[in-house]
């Protein structure tokens, strides 16, 4: 078990020992363990191996010996004790919005509630708002948290699925009776969450498909199998479905069950005008429904289906009934950005905040991957829970970055680290001074503590926009993609803001957030602001978001143009100082 799995069940721990009402500095000590062990630069094993575990301040001997079982073994049975001690219900309630450790065990004790069901009719009762430390609006709050949940329980993340889907789709594509294959559906579309994946074949045997796709690795049940169709339930709860067809079919039903619902009448309706009918079987010459081969015409490719109903090619992400149809009409389809376009990412942190990896380790991971820059902007001192820089450590990791770039360049290294700050945008302004944010070559500034005032919400960013030195607001909207919803704000003001003072807005690439959403994009670009695509990086690995982020770009219609982090260094410092000109 590696360190990241350790440190998140340690942090569950915690959590379960707070639910029962433990001591608080025995459940610190877990919380304060995990991230000691996130912050590790040597391999755990390595340190047990040694027995030099325990030489590391705030890991005690007990913390010593269920690390060490967790490694050896992958297991921890007072971990798993400790999970059985405490009814799922209430597991299942920290998953809520606005419900934490002490809100769930008070209701539990109080109230007796042990389930969200429970706890969402006490809330229609109002019994909830009675209890000390809840109130009115904790109790609405705590409602729309269940609402939100059980509108997305069946949805999963992008990278998620993706993570499950592209192996599975290798796999089919290296399978000796598949013509042709791929992925169908919202994942193709680019959708940030999707409720399960679709893969499209064509073959002409399906039997021995169908057989292989059933019975691969990671499968908990087969759901349904037949002779050209098959679901199954992989793990994490996704479900997967399988459809097989004729090569004659498949360049039609990719179409068909890839675009939306809206996208796909609007096709229908063309093909009608034209006198031809369109479904998932091909586009045939006839006015009534047909399946009739006779009457297929020659579609082999997606791109043969539009140019039959005198459309330009449409990208899957665009394929929402958003202004797609009068582009390819007037062959105005955007060339979509590619991730390979980007040089590299402006908000990032380091272990100085809440990071897990030193300047160094990222400069030269950021830079082993070709990239030509890399923003390091920790969090300000308003986010003590993220161990934010004060004025002074801001000032000295400027130092330390100047010198680090300085060692790249004797060493003949192009990439360049960029000194900056998530500055955090608080109701009297901004978290740190004029002056000091000056000093900085990158400006993001984000609001965490929104607030239940939309109008103040609003006002406190476009104040933030208005700054000369601020370059770019951060995840926007302040939401969680299946956890919790934006905060109460009008963005297309924000939008507008941005645009009057040259300020860029971000697409945060984390995978959790994938905010500005890609449905305000469109808007914003028609009002020349530019994007910048962030991984929001807190280990080297998120470096991958990249990807993500770029798949949000493309559907909201960006190009290589619309994106900032796309420019090479010398570009990128020129307009980075436009700003503040």
């Amino acid at each position: 078990m590696d360190k990241d799995a350790v440190a998140a069940i340690l942090k569950e721990i915690g959590v379960f020992l707070e639910l029962k009402g433990e001591n608080p500095f025995k459940t610190r000590a877990y919380v304060n363990g995990a991230r000691i062990i996130e912050s590790l630069t040597e391999p755990l094993e390595t340190l047990i191996k040694e027995e030099r575990l325990g030489d590391i301040k705030g890991i005690g001997g007990a913390l010593v010996e269920k690390i060490t079982e967790l490694v050896e073994t992958g297991e921890l049975e007072y971990y798993d004790e400790l999970k059985a001690s405490i009814p799922s219900g209430l597991i299942e309630m920290l998953d809520i919005n606005g419900m934490g450790p002490k809100k769930v065990k008070a209701v539990h004790e109080k109230l007796k509630i042990k389930t969200i069901k429970q706890l969402e009719n006490a809330c229609k009762k109002g019994e909830v708002a009675e209890l000390d430390g809840f109130g009115k609006k904790s109790e609405e709050k705590i409602l729309e948290g269940i609402e939100f949940k059980h509108l997305h329980a069946s949805h999963h993340h992008r990278h998620k699925m993706l993570l499950v889907a592209e192996p599975i789709l290798d796999d089919l594509r290296s399978h000796p009776d598949v013509i042709r294959c791929d992925i169908a559906g919202s994942l193709r579309r680019g959708k940030e969450v999707s409720g399960d994946i679709d893969f499209l074949v064509s073959a002409k045997k399906s039997e021995n498909i169908i057989k292989a796709f059933i019975g691969q690795e990671g499968i908990l049940s087969v759901l349904a199998s037949g002779n050209t169709k098959a679901s199954v339930l992989l793990e994490g709860g996704i479900q997967a479905d399988l459809r097989v067809v004729d090569d004659s079919e498949f360049a039609s039903a990719l179409a068909y069950f890839t675009g939306s619902k809206e996208h796909n009448i609007v096709m229908r309706s063309r093909a009608i005008s034209r006198g031809l009918r369109l479904n998932e079987y091909g586009l045939f010459k006839s006015s009534e429904e047909t399946r009739d081969p006779k009457l297929r015409l020659k579609c082999k490719t997606e791109e043969d289906i539009f140019s039959a109903l005198d459309l330009a090619y449409v990208p899957p992400e665009l394929r929402e009934d958003r202004g797609e149809f009068e582009a390819a009409e007037n062959n105005n389809i955007p060339k979509l950005i590619e991730w390979t376009h980007l040089k590299g990412s402006l908000h990032n942190h380091s272990n100085w905040s809440d990071g897990q990896e030193t300047l160094e380790e990222i400069a030269s991971h950021m830079s082993d991957l070709g990239l030509a820059y890399w923003a390091i902007t920790d969090h300000s001192k308003a986010s003590f829970q993220a161990n934010g820089l004060d004025p002074a450590r801001v000032k000295k990791q400027i130092q330390d970055i100047t010198t680090l770039n300085k060692k790249l360049e004797d060493e003949g290294t192009d990439f360049r680290l960029l000194s900056g700050i998530e500055v955090d945008v608080l109701k009297k302004g901004l978290d740190f001074d004029d002056d000091l944010l000056s000093k900085l070559e990158v400006v993001v500034a984000s609001m965490h503590l929104a607030g239940s005032d939309e109008k103040d919400n609003t006002k406190r960013l476009i104040k933030a926009a208005e700054n000369p030195n601020v370059h770019m607001l951060g995840h926007l909207s302040g939401r969680l993609l299946l956890e919790r919803a934006p905060q109460k704000l009008n963005q297309l003001a924000v939008i507008d803001a941005c645009a009057e003072t040259g300020t860029w807005i971000e697409l945060n690439a984390n995978p959790y957030r994938l905010d500005l959403d890609w449905r305000h994009w469109q808007y914003a670009k028609t009002k020349g602001v530019k994007c910048v695509i962030n991984c929001d990086a807190h280990r080297i690995e998120h470096a991958g978001f990249l990807r993500i982020g770029t798949d949000i770009a493309r559907k909201g219609w960006l190009t290589k143009d619309d994106v900032i982090n796309t420019l090479p260094l010398p570009k990128l410092l020129k307009e980075l100082k436009r700003k503040r000109s």
